[in-house]
């Protein structure tokens, strides 16, 4: 059938990630060819309009090449059910984690009768497991970054592996973060270069990347290019252990100049965390390297020029 834009209820867009290039070669398929692919609607509960459960992104191809209609098919289910069985034929199309979240988030909200976590387990065949994480990670990463996403400027995997996480640790700073990204969308390598610097930065460290996050990812990529070739595994060696040296005596400087006085209790205890993780991490090493080293001169003489 053929329904007018006036008559499609698009109330569930929002649970679809959009695709600027996909929907661009959409936008250029149907200029060419016409609809070929019917949207797929049920009926409303109320009034005459047709929800719309799968062909949003033909619809707004279609609004931009201003066509008076749309070729549509209709579902004899309520919107619930319409909804579960189109995401169960999608399945196998690699339906990203934020898409499945959305929607059950979505289905718990508004269905009828409500549908619990054990009830959405069962109507798409998953784990309760597979429904809390997937709710989890909408709830847990903050609207403003999910919008992001939505749009396209986030890739879902860069925001589930590196920005939930994040959020998690430090919602207003992961918040600021993807707000001084602006509208330029990074790729998941940089997503993931902005995140270990932002947790591995003090305030002013993090106030510089918060500044200009974009000169941040120019800047490693320039040291990047300046990299010299890879040295010899010795050189290699011998150059970490240097550094653990000269770390570990501007350390030393700094506490014999009476800087642990001056810490406040909550950044006193954080030092003496990271203390006793780089205790521990040193042992290893010291071990690890006293049992190589000296593996190493118990050799054959001639082994060893």
């Amino acid at each position: 059938m053929e329904l007018e834009h006036q008559q499609l209820d698009l109330r569930y867009e929002g649970l679809r990630r959009r695709s600027p290039a996909r929907e661009k070669r959409l936008l250029a398929s149907l200029a060419e060819k016409g609809q070929q692919c019917p949207v797929v609607v049920v009926a409303a509960e109320r009034g005459d309009k047709h929800v719309v459960v799968d062909g949003y992104k033909r619809v707004r191809c279609l609004k931009r090449l201003k066509t008076d209609t749309v070729l549509a098919t209709a579902w004899q289910l309520s919107e619930a059910e319409a909804l579960i069985l189109e995401q169960l034929m999608r399945a196998g199309d690699g339906t990203d984690p934020f898409e499945q979240g959305w929607l059950l988030k979505e289905l718990r909200r508004s269905a009828r009768p409500p549908l619990g976590q054990e009830a959405l387990a069962q109507r798409f065949d998953k784990t309760k497991s597979w429904v809390c994480r997937r709710l989890g990670l909408v709830e847990e990463l903050p609207e403003e970054i999910q919008d992001r996403v939505h749009s396209g400027l986030l890739a879902p995997y860069a925001a589930m592996k590196y920005l939930v996480p994040l959020a998690r640790a430090n919602r207003n700073g992961c918040v600021k973060l993807v707000e001084a990204l602006g509208d330029r969308a990074p790729s998941s390598r940089q997503v993931e270069a902005l995140c270990r610097a932002f947790c591995a930065g003090d305030r002013p460290s993090r106030e510089r990347l918060l500044a200009d996050p974009w000169l941040f990812l120019k800047v490693q990529e320039e040291l990047k290019r300046e990299e010299p070739a890879e040295k010899p595994p010795a050189r290699l060696l011998l150059s970490d252990l240097g550094a653990i040296a000269a770390i570990s005596r501007r350390a030393s400087g700094r506490l014999r100049e009476g800087i642990a006085r001056r810490l406040t209790p909550e950044e006193r205890s954080e030092v003496a965390l990271c203390f006793a993780q780089a205790q521990a991490d040193a042992k290893t090493l010291f071990h690890l390297c006293d049992k190589e080293v000296a593996d190493a001169r118990s050799g054959p003489a001639q082994s060893h020029p």
